[in-house]
């Protein structure tokens, strides 16, 4: 019989598609040692973010008293409820500005310190942020909160741009979607922990409000004395830096030496094929200008706004009144935002185990379908809350389904696809760009939500219902799965336009070709 015949025979489909299942590439777990790099790296990175954004919120009435006393002592006067609000909000936001200020200077700082160098200088960021919030009170210069603040958004913003580059490129190709959601499981741990440790039981009285703002040099000393016993990024040393040995002893270091010689592959023909287009870093201005990452760029600049605009902030907004109307009394509520913290932490840890099975695309199409259809029940709830006791309970149902939706899919994957889709010349300067769309469309949401609440009220989110439906419609269509691809094979499947599906089959043969 011949090879086509033979192929194209019913009775052997059973063994082709046995073979086709043996030379899969088998998901490997990670080995202890990349296990505590990962732990090392983002406890001191994007940890800091999520710790920062929610520990601000307990000690909220202690520091405006302290900021009233203390304007009280200066100019023997009450300070106006105006410029106290003023105060508070340049707090708040203040640290959006330092984030901003931080993810566009991560980037070139990651090139010129490399990834591990820049996470460890950045901790001087988070130990200054400390030392100015916990004296702001001994002192009585509640200034030094907004510095404090200002630095330590800074110290978030740039380990959210580097952190996840340090990840994904010490990860091996066929675990890289687990060890990225790294960033998300420690955005979302450092929310729970803040939460919790706002508590009454533990940080949250009054006396020890300052103690609370200053927790936040815990994780920046657990980095300084864990990270330098581990290796800077593989990818980095080789491609960036030329360093052929250091590359490979980080490799050994960190994979074990049986599995480091096919990644050493896979960087050295990553590293070959930038030498042809005389390889240099590229500036984040520069991208725009470059059409062979065009789509890339788009994607990300998409899913990074999308990652603020979605309606997430919305459903915290809205949390303590739903709660609230379940029957939760007002002591009870921040045991409740804890239960959504952890609701979100959860999730997060979900979507690890689950993404190296079910891909990226599967991942993030269905949370945000979800979240479409959550906001369409959540809008019915609210409205006809008055109709039935049961609506506020269907209403709370509605908030964790949505906190589940958006951490089982753009929670975690967003940031993984802005890792995944670019190569190693191009990665920071992608990163600076994502970051800084995230950054802005946090602070838009920030100013401009309060204003749609005011006009739409919970018809707010038919808005973002239109914005996850559209989302989910574009990465269905644009985007293709990333998993168990080498960065190479995933610019040269942007640049051809023909999708390689080496999740089913791992062996390359292109199954679909369609235009992008």
């Amino acid at each position: 019989m011949s090879k086509e015949n033979w192929e194209n025979n019913d009775e052997y489909t059973p063994l082709l598609i046995k073979e086709a299942e043996e030379t899969k590439p088998p998901l490997k777990v990670p080995n202890k040692t990349l296990l505590l790099a990962t732990f090392a790296a983002c406890i001191g990175g994007t940890f800091q973010y999520g710790y920062n954004v929610s520990v601000i919120n307990a000690p909220t009435k202690y520091v405006q008293n302290f900021i009233n006393q203390t304007w009280t002592e200066r100019y023997q006067s009450d300070i106006a409820a105006g410029v106290l609000t003023l105060m508070w909000s340049t707090i708040v936001s203040v640290f959006t500005l330092g984030g901003l200020i931080g993810v566009s200077i991560g980037g070139t700082l990651s090139i010129k310190l490399g990834r591990k160098g820049t996470l460890l200088v950045n901790n001087i960021l988070a130990i200054l942020a400390a030392l100015m919030m916990g004296l702001s009170y001994p002192t009585g210069i509640f200034e030094l909160i907004i510095l404090g603040r200002l630095l330590i958004g800074l110290n978030a913003g740039i380990g959210l741009c580097v952190q996840p580059l340090y990840l994904v490129e010490i990860a091996p190709t066929s675990i890289r979607g687990l060890m990225g959601m790294g960033t998300s499981v420690f955005v979302t741990g450092g929310i729970f922990t803040g939460q919790v440790m706002g508590l009454k039981e533990l940080l949250g009285k009054e006396e020890y409000w300052p103690i609370l703002l200053a927790t936040t040099c815990i994780p920046a000393v657990m980095q300084l004395v864990m990270l330098p016993w581990f290796p800077e990024s593989p990818r980095f040393l080789l491609i960036d830096r030329g360093d052929y040995e250091g590359c490979r002893k980080a490799l050994r270091q960190l994979h074990g030496a049986a599995d480091s010689d096919s990644e050493l592959e896979d960087m050295e023909k990553e590293k070959n094929n930038l030498d042809q287009e005389e390889f240099k870093a590229k500036k984040p201005w520069e991208l725009f200008a470059d059409r062979s990452i065009r789509w890339q760029l788009l994607t990300i600049m998409l899913l990074n706004s999308a990652q603020q605009l979605n309606g997430i902030n919305a459903i915290y907004f809205y949390a303590d009144y739903v709660f609230t109307q379940a029957g939760i009394p007002s002591e009870g509520i921040p045991y409740a935002t804890v239960g959504t913290g952890a609701c979100e932490c959860i999730t997060a840890l979900t979507c690890g185990l689950l993404i190296e099975h079910l891909g990226r695309k599967v991942l993030i199409t269905g949370g945000y379908t979800l979240m479409s259809i959550c906001c369409i029940l959540f809008t019915l709830t609210i409205t006809f809350q008055e109709i039935s006791p049961v609506f506020p309970y269907l209403s709370m149902a509605c908030v964790f389904a949505f906190i589940l939706s958006f951490g089982l899919g753009p929670g975690g994957v967003t940031n993984i696809l802005t890792m995944e889709l670019f190569t190693q010349n191009v990665r920071p300067a992608a990163y600076m760009i994502a970051g800084s769309i995230n950054w802005i469309s946090f602070f838009f949401i920030s100013m401009v939500f309060p204003f749609i609440v005011l006009g739409l009220k919970q018809y707010c989110f038919l808005v973002f219902m239109a914005i996850c439906i559209l989302v989910a419609l574009y990465i269905f269509i644009i985007i293709p799965e990333t998993k168990n691809k080498t960065f190479l094979e995933i610019q040269n499947e942007f640049k051809t336009g023909r999708k390689t599906d080496h999740g089913n089959n791992g062996s390359g043969t292109t199954l679909l070709a369609t235009s992008i």
